[in-house]
């Protein structure tokens, strides 16, 4: 007797369900900002991973704007063949600039960036050193590289160093692949180290800077610049999605790595060019990062600032360790987190529950922007204090 070929996903979403791991769509109105319209009501914004408050700035609107009136709605095919346009270099070139290598290449999203990069790297002859708390994206490039796969306790350079002393002489190549700050945690990855072993056992290393980019160092260059390490050779991804509130993807690295990828990364070479409006804005965005250092250094006053509050008023929070602007802090199951998340949504406060199997265990993350003021800080402590 036949059976039903779909009757498998609802007894699946019946599982996500019971595990309280459900999610949906929560629908934002108005420009994104500090404060934004949730459900019909006004919330402060601590969900958004827009740190310096660019996505709704007027000068992105705007160059966004005159872009799609001068170049049309998309690129309209793969930059290979008809949809490269002389302000996608224009962005490649700021983004060197920015973080201090000799060239980039821009996709079409910074997930698309991490699947095309790892996967020209490496293949069956090779071996991936992963971090074990390493975003989906480089997860996933890593499987379909069809090497070989190695995952390293989170942040453990001895584990990593022990794993590349027993494995590396049996493959070709080797790439180290982590995310320069833990999105999900807020912490960093001990890159100093990273670079001494990566250089040590010969191997290739790929940081993801998705939450760095314009937001660490003195610059807003990244964690290299943060941990003093600028011009070593590596190759760093990201997005333009994030502290610079367009959308799309980068490599930076060497003028040869660079050369390579545009012709041996699938997922830049058969896909549509990153649009003109999000081009523009991320190339405006860029300048206001390298114009307007206040912006960062107000990011990180709010950071400081939180973090104190909460330590001295709210010692019973399991904060999780941090050195970026993503603060979380543990709960013990996901029921407890959704009941906090939407005690916090009902008292103003948009701070969303995280729960397994983006995360191992459950817990509140908080995002903090350049653009929360004081008031948008002690409404958070204070309704957090309720709990």
């Amino acid at each position: 007797m036949p059976t039903n070929p779909y009757a498998w996903i609802e007894e699946s979403l019946a599982t996500i369900h019971r595990a309280d791991w459900y999610r949906s769509v929560q629908t934002v109105h108005g420009l994104p900002g500090a404060t934004v319209f949730l459900e019909g009501r006004e919330v402060i914004n601590f969900a958004s991973n827009d740190y310096l408050g660019l996505a709704g700035d007027q000068r992105l609107i705007a160059e966004a704007t005159i872009a799609i009136q001068e170049f049309g709605a998309g690129a309209t095919g793969s930059r290979l063949l008809s949809g490269h346009r002389e302000i996608h270099r224009e962005l490649e070139r700021a983004i060197a600039s920015l973080k201090q290598t000799e060239d980039s290449l821009v996709f079409s999203s910074g997930y698309l960036a991490n699947l095309g990069t790892i996967t020209a790297l490496v293949g069956k002859r090779d071996l991936i050193l992963s971090d074990q708390y390493n975003h989906s994206s480089l997860k996933n490039g890593a499987i379909l590289s069809s090497a070989e796969i190695l995952e390293y306790p989170h942040c453990d350079v001895e584990a990593l160093r022990i794993k590349l002393s027993q494995q590396r002489q049996n493959y070709r190549r080797c790439l180290i692949i982590t995310d320069s700050v833990f999105s999900m945690d807020g912490d960093l990855c001990p890159l100093p180290a990273l670079l001494e072993i990566a250089d040590e056992f010969s191997c290739m290393l790929l940081i993801d800077e998705a939450h760095a980019t314009g937001v660490l160092g003195d610059t807003g260059a990244g964690c290299l610049e943060h941990f003093g390490c600028t011009g070593s050779q590596l190759i760093q991804i990201g997005t333009l999605s994030k502290a610079l509130g367009s959308l799309g993807g980068y490599v930076a690295a060497s003028a040869n790595l660079i050369d390579f990828l545009r012709n041996r990364a699938p997922t830049w070479i058969y896909t549509t060019g990153l649009s003109p409006a999000d081009v523009a804005a991320a190339l405006t965005a860029i300048k206001i990062v390298q114009q307007e250092p206040q912006r960062r250094i107000q990011l990180w006053q709010n950071v400081a600032l939180l973090k104190q509050v909460m330590q001295q008023q709210l010692p019973k929070l399991k904060l999780l360790p941090s050195e970026s602007s993503i603060l979380c802090f543990q709960l013990p199951s996901a029921p407890d987190a959704l009941k906090v998340g939407q005690h916090l949504k009902s008292v103003g406060i948009f701070a969303p529950a995280i729960r397994p199997p983006t995360v191992p265990t459950s817990r509140i993350r908080i995002s903090i922007m350049a653009t929360h003021n004081l008031t948008h800080l002690e409404k958070l402590v204070k309704a957090l204090s309720r709990i």
